[in-house]
């Protein structure tokens, strides 16, 4: 029992990692990437939504219509979206100014709403937490690495600290639209390249199918019938 739910947990970081394997959430990322403290207060806001809504939708899963389902699941998700934003706004009021619009706009996240569609309105409490954990946390670890990379290389700093100022002046283009598709597609082709990596290449032609020891028996009678 212990196994399935440590890989319900875990397959959300690596294997099925929301940014990088499943390409979701792409405009919150390329947005709010450009500063490691920006990544980091929005993968903890996406994280608490996604964690409390998948709850809350497993709960009310055999409740909730068929025909209402999405905007059922849009209204909970608006509900903790906005109690995530006014504690952000109570307790971090210049992570609130540096995200902007993309904070509210959690409650369209697809990464969200996908989740609560696939897994959450089909699995019990503690699969659906430990899903939205995972998927949390690996959002949050894309958008961190990002973060990391484009302010570091962009802006000279790592958390508003200088590091790179006495060796290298900052390159702009990283924190800009440009720098920031570019960092996202290496990350992607990197992240392609491991998973890559762990499967076996698939055969294809005569040799890959099972009948191919019959088939040669065939063509070889053929032939011995045509001379």
């Amino acid at each position: 029992m212990a196994k399935p739910l440590i890989q319900e947990f875990t397959k959300g970081i690596v294997k099925e990692n929301p940014v990088l394997c499943l390409v979701l959430g792409t405009c919150p990322t390329l947005a709010v990437s450009t500063s490691a403290s920006n990544a980091i207060g929005m993968g903890v806001a996406a994280t608490a939504v996604l964690v409390c809504s998948n709850a809350v939708i497993s709960l009310l899963r055999r409740v909730i219509p068929d025909k209402v389902r999405i905007p059922a699941f849009i209204t909970i998700i608006a509900g903790f979206v906005s109690i995530v934003q006014m504690l952000v706004q109570a307790y971090a009021p210049d992570i609130d100014k540096s995200l902007g619009i993309y904070l509210p706009l959690i409650v369209v996240n697809c990464i969200i709403l996908g989740r609560a569609e696939m897994f959450a309105s089909k699995n019990s409490v503690l699969p659906s937490i430990l899903d939205g954990l995972g998927m949390g946390v690996g959002f949050t670890a894309a958008l961190l690495l990002m973060g990391c990379i484009r302010e570091l290389l962009g802006s000279g700093t790592l958390f508003g600290m200088p590091i790179t100022s006495g060796f290298m002046p900052p390159i702009i283009i990283f924190i800009l639209p440009p720098g920031g598709f570019f960092v996202f597609g290496m990350l992607i082709a990197l992240a392609s390249k491991l998973s890559g990596q762990q499967k076996k290449p698939e055969e294809i032609g005569c040799a890959a199918c099972p009948l191919a020891a019959s088939c040669s028996k065939l063509a070889g009678n053929c032939e011995k019938e045509a001379k």
